[in-house]
């Protein structure tokens, strides 16, 4: 818990202001989860604070929530594709990603359970980054990483708003987003270490090797795959 508020401190998730009788001022709580590999073992122990988007209020708190997630099938194809041609994919997770992305409402949480500020009980945080919770986190988590790669010279598929791809004159990488998990390939190592650089450069994030489980079907998928 501790750890997960000195990140706040350290990326500057919000700021602590007097509170007025104006302000919405939405509950956060405290939510602790295993995370496990593909076998069920448990490799994490996490602990994350929720913001009870349930008391938001539209056009006050929030106005657009939408955003593309990548479907199965898609996945499936991409994964096929990968097996026929016999190049490697790669898993990253982006650490706290709702975290990246700028809030550009006005929104106001409480102080989190137990870890109050005892001089300014009478305070409240404004958030400058998207809590997890919030109706328009994966919004705009979605829009900072998509201008991001936009910027880098990737193209966004024209269909699965969710793929990216860039080509070079000798070579091809493609990126498949799904929230806060990334698999990457190329068909030459050095897009995939250019890649991972500029990924690292603006993102906290840690990359988990070779791809073998991802979103339990594809999991599946991968380890029925022959590779040449």
């Amino acid at each position: 818990m501790q750890e997960k508020l000195n990140q706040f401190t350290r990326i500057e998730v919000w700021t602590l202001v007097p509170q007025s009788v104006i302000m919405n001022v939405i509950g956060i709580k405290w939510v602790f989860k295993n995370k496990l590999d593909e076998v069920g073992v448990i490799t994490r122990n996490k602990a994350r604070l929720i913001a009870k988007g349930y008391n938001q209020e539209k056009d006050m708190d929030y106005d657009e929530t939408f955003v593309p997630v990548a479907r199965l099938e898609v996945v499936r194809l991409l994964l096929a594709f990968v097996c026929m041609s016999g190049f490697k994919f790669f898993q990253m997770d982006v650490k706290s990603s709702f975290l990246n992305g700028f809030i550009n409402e006005e929104v106001y949480v409480s102080q989190p359970p137990d870890f109050e500020d005892h001089q300014h009980t009478n305070h409240v945080y404004k958030v400058k980054k998207a809590l997890y919770g919030l109706k328009q986190a994966l919004r705009h988590w979605y829009e900072r990483l998509n201008n991001f790669l936009l910027s880098h010279s990737y193209e966004r598929g024209k269909i699965d708003k969710t793929l990216f791809i860039k080509k070079s004159k000798y070579a091809i990488i493609f990126l498949q987003i799904y929230v806060d998990d990334i698999i990457f390939g190329a068909t030459n190592d050095s897009l995939c270490e250019e890649f991972v650089a500029a990924m690292q450069g603006e993102f906290e994030m840690s990359v988990m090797g070779e791809l073998s489980f991802f979103l339990r079907v594809a999991g599946q998928a991968i380890k029925g795959c022959h590779l040449p």
